[in-house]
């Protein structure tokens, strides 16, 4: 899946990443919590979370994690932004819930833990 189909998706806004949207993706995860992302998260692509600070962008650059994609409406601020430019991620943000958000993607084929459907 592309990451301008998940924009489509999850009818979300994006806020950086333009040149990264025909991206293609593989997995996603979903988690407020980093570090269960980063003891159990493998091969993951795409992190959907209601978390906003900046340890979001390390974690997710960490594990090679080319998109995130903030719930709830939530909004990361300038540091956040700038930081995941440096990275060349896309960052989205998104008024659906996190649960939501994870269950379109499912359906629509974006797996968690490598699996293929």
């Amino acid at each position: 899946m592309k990451i301008s189909e998940i924009v489509r998706l999850l009818e979300a806004k994006v806020i950086c990443g333009e040149d990264v949207l025909d991206h293609d993706v593989f997995s996603a995860c979903g988690s407020d919590m980093m570090s269960d992302v980063l003891a159990y998260v493998k091969d993951q692509a795409v992190l959907l979370t209601g978390l906003v600070n900046s340890q979001v962008i390390r974690t997710a650059e960490m594990m090679d994690m080319v998109c995130i994609v903030f719930v709830r409406s939530k909004q990361p601020n300038e540091e956040m932004i700038a930081l995941a430019k440096e990275s060349g991620m896309a960052v989205l943000t998104t008024d659906m819930r996190l649960y939501e958000a994870c269950g379109k993607l499912y359906v629509n084929g974006l797996v968690g833990n490598g699996r293929k459907t």
